[in-house]
């Protein structure tokens, strides 16, 4: 386990945390420093794995599933898909903004 903690630091479990928007103590950042350095390790094992004779797949048992033609049929109309929408614009939902718009200093500003 030596090797993988060099891997991976307390500091950047710490810089992890402030991305994710997380608040870790320090027991916590102990903990997930460990906790990653295993699933590295993990990962580091899996790849070792020979698996160039292995059959791709998309789930670990045989799994059927069955597919439809793909057909055009008749959808709503604009108006009937925003009857119930709070406000629209013209044909298109209107939400509020969530990211800054343009020239916004991304320190909340944007409208």
């Amino acid at each position: 386990m030596a090797d993988a903690k060099a891997r991976i630091t307390a500091e950047e479990v710490r810089e992890l945390a402030l991305l994710a928007r997380l608040r870790l103590s320090d027991a916590e950042v102990t903990r997930m420093t460990d906790d990653l350095a295993a699933i590295l390790d993990y990962v580091d094992a899996l790849r070792a794995l020979e698996t160039t004779s292995v059959e791709p797949m998309t789930h670990a048992v045989p799994f059927d599933c069955p597919t439809r033609a793909d057909e055009v049929k008749p959808s709503l109309s604009p108006d009937e898909a925003l009857a119930n929408a709070p406000r629209r614009d013209g044909s298109f939902f209107q939400v509020p903004r969530i990211v800054p718009g343009p020239g916004a200093d991304g320190e909340g500003g944007g409208s």
